[in-house]
């Protein structure tokens, strides 16, 4: 598969030029419809029919504008990407200090069939690439962001509006969580790994039960399993069961393990939803894949990456 980042050996080479573009670019301007405020329901697609602005099978850069900031992600389309064929819409936000190019190369969801996005953070207050929802991030709306990114991707291509779905690593997962509380009504599902879940990201009142795949490692020393109260991150057990509850699930999970991985799965959730957690022991802060990555040179006992996909196409909006 053509992709215009470079591999991975190189990747972090790679973000320096998608930085230029969106790390500090608060003073650009792009083309892009006036602001609507945040969209919290399907939106009717009006890009079919049009020729993508990037060749099928590559990466390429794209900018919009967002709160009068011009804000920079990456698009992979997929090979057989087709401008009068609806497809599935992924968005995947890299984790504190990383870049858009750093988590294609970490992530693979580029090898999908899905649209996959990949938005770049702006500098936030410790000098260093984040998302709302931490306490160094910029002052920037990001759920706006997300709002607009998506209507100027359903204008620009053949999107399903149904099957809209986000990820995100560390930062970037606890930026996912923020975006369940707040666009549950237009992204259809989301998936988290290693997340940082900071009180900063607000109150949580998703408008539909949002469904959830999370995975944390034990040996996480970065966003600790057990917490950091002094941070205000909870324990994870203790995230899940506010997930559990908002999603009218059952408050005991039914769980079992699969060598170093357990899994625990919440039955019974309100209209259809699932909420899936995969506790994974002695994994570090990472995006877990058998295969050395960016984040780890020890290989995890699972791939993050087909779990999420297929945990995608088991939901979309009704």
């Amino acid at each position: 598969m053509k992709r215009a980042t470079l591999p991975l050996g190189v990747a972090a080479l790679a973000a320096g030029g998608l930085a230029a573009g969106g790390l500090i670019a608060a003073s650009a301007t792009a083309s892009a419809a006036p602001a609507q405020g945040v969209i919290d329901k399907p939106v009717r697609t009006t890009g079919c029919g049009k020729t993508p602005p990037g060749k099928p099978g590559e990466t390429f850069a794209q900018t919009t504008t967002s709160g009068g900031i011009a804000r920079s992600y990456t698009v992979h389309l997929p090979k057989d990407y087709r401008k009068g064929r609806h497809y599935s819409l992924v968005l995947s936000f890299h984790g504190h200090k990383r870049t858009s190019a750093y988590q294609e190369e970490l992530t693979g969801l580029s090898g999908t069939n899905a649209i996959v996005v990949y938005p770049q953070g702006l500098i936030g207050t410790d000098g260093e690439s984040a998302w709302t929802g931490a306490p160094y991030s910029a002052s920037a709306d990001d759920v706006l962001f997300t709002s607009d990114l998506l209507n100027r991707l359903q204008r620009d291509l053949c999107v399903d509006p149904r099957r809209i779905y986000a990820s995100g690593k560390s930062n970037g997962g606890g930026f996912t969580g923020v975006l369940a509380c707040r666009m549950s009504g237009r992204i259809a599902a989301f998936a988290i790994a290693s997340g940082a879940f900071y009180p900063q990201g607000g109150a949580c009142h998703p408008r539909r039960p949002a469904p959830i795949v999370d995975f944390h490692g034990t040996a996480d020393t970065t966003i600790p399993y057990a917490g950091v109260p002094a941070k205000g991150l909870p324990p994870i057990p203790k995230w899940l069961a506010g997930w559990a509850d908002r999603d009218g699930c059952k408050a005991r999970p039914a769980v079992r393990t699969e060598g170093k991985v357990e899994i625990s799965r919440w039955r019974g959730c309100d209209r259809g939803s699932e909420l899936v957690h995969y506790k994974v022991d002695g994994m570090g802060h990472a995006w877990p894949s058998t295969s050395p990555n960016l984040d780890s040179a020890t290989p995890a006992p699972l791939d993050a990456t087909p779990i999420v996909m297929r945990f995608f196409a088991r939901h979309h909006l009704r």
